[in-house]
């Protein structure tokens, strides 16, 4: 299997020991609310999916991923990871200060403060999603963050609840379960919607390659328009369990959000999968974009910056069903005019809702009907 990203696992968990300590000394530290988001984001650093990250990265880490898409240290990395204080809570703050991080009222986590720094929104906008657009959703973010950042090691003190963690795994998990299962090779595939054949057939054709495949579903803050997080996990289910080997597909949930940074997340896409031990990940068309604010394969292209970056990219074209074919194909394997090809689209999904029925060439039958069964099926 891979190496973790910069070498080894992360783990930022106090042992019950220590965090039991920690209860008892609540009272005494200064406290910051954090979103559900972000709470699912510190777990993700505390269990190693972002490693090498063991924390908020400080003002030079910051700089860097944004001017070089890089660490301090050279190493490839694309989104910051921010934790963002107010004027009024910093004055309240020192360096050194351990710090209570809690979500919902909950206790989640220590940090211990590092630094406290300015930055620019739009710059973090420009450099990160390339647009200064406040209708994308990722600049709309930034956009509503405080005024300061804040950086330090994290400790996780405690779970933050979540109604999918029957389906999530650790990397150290992954990593353990891929060994059991005898996968020398593995390709990571990361989706937020619902499976279509065009989303099987690239999985199957990469499974031709490795050992088995890491199928790992954002669940999380989308978009509007985006499938909704149980109906995305149930489909998958679904497809899985009806034309999968058992043996070669494994299904488990990263709970994060999307930031729809296009070229950028499909790097850390590939960093996080390699850290839960993929040597390999597809990469399709427009991924993790959103309108038109990025070209079709710029997250494709983005990957020659990275000849270092321990994960072979697996890249796939756009994929469509054509009649004349009998088959699934794209623009280079298929000879035949757009009018006998049936498209893999938002829209044909919505259409197909509409009138209550799926088209063969679009859909397994059994996922079809998930989604038929569901009124509200769309992030709203």
């Amino acid at each position: 299997m891979s190496t973790p990203h910069g070498g080894r696992l992360v783990n930022r968990v106090l042992p019950k020991k220590n965090s039991e300590k920690i209860q008892q000394q609540i009272n005494e530290l200064p406290e910051i609310s954090v979103s559900s988001e972000l709470a699912y984001d510190i777990e993700n650093i505390a269990k190693g999916v972002f490693s090498p990250l063991e924390g908020f990265i400080g003002e030079q880490d910051y700089i860097n991923i944004l001017s070089d898409k890089r660490l301090s240290n050279d190493l490839p990395w694309t989104i910051p990871m921010l934790l963002d204080i107010s004027n009024e809570e910093a004055e309240k703050l020192k360096e050194n200060d351990d710090i209570l991080l809690t979500s919902n009222s909950r206790p989640i986590a220590i940090i211990h403060l590092e630094e406290k720094y300015r930055y620019s929104r739009n710059q973090l906008c420009t450099q990160v999603y390339g647009t200064k657009d406040p209708k994308h959703p990722g600049v709309a973010k930034v956009l509503g963050m405080k005024e300061l950042l804040i950086s330090g090691k994290i400790n996780l003190i405690e779970e933050p609840p979540s109604k999918f963690s029957r389906y999530k795994l650790t990397p150290m998990e992954t990593r353990i379960l891929f060994k059991e299962k005898g996968w020398k090779t593995v390709v990571g595939f990361q989706t937020r919607n619902a499976p279509h054949l065009g989303h099987e057939y690239v999985q199957k054709t990469a499974l031709t390659f490795v050992d088995g495949i890491f199928i790992n579903p954002i669940i999380g803050k989308k978009k509007q328009g985006d499938f909704k997080d149980e109906l995305t996990l149930e489909t998958y289910k679904t497809l899985i369990e009806n034309y999968y080997l058992k043996e070669v597909a494994v299904l488990a949930i990263l709970q994060t959000e999307m930031r729809y940074a296009g070229p950028r997340e499909a790097i850390f896409h590939a960093i996080v999968r390699k850290n839960f031990g993929c040597t390999h990940f597809i990469v399709g068309r427009d991924h993790a974009g959103v309108g038109n604010y990025y070209p079709s394969y710029a997250a494709q292209e983005i990957f020659n910056e990275f000849p270092d970056l321990g994960v072979i990219p697996l890249f796939f074209k756009s994929f469509f069903y054509c009649r004349k074919c009998g088959g699934v194909a794209n623009e280079k394997t298929c000879p035949h005019g757009k009018q006998f090809h049936v498209e893999f689209k938002g829209t044909m999904i919505r259409e197909m809702l509409e009138r209550g029925s799926a088209q063969p060439e679009v859909m397994r039958p059994e996922v079809a009907d998930i989604i038929l069964k569901w009124k509200k099926p769309f992030v709203e």
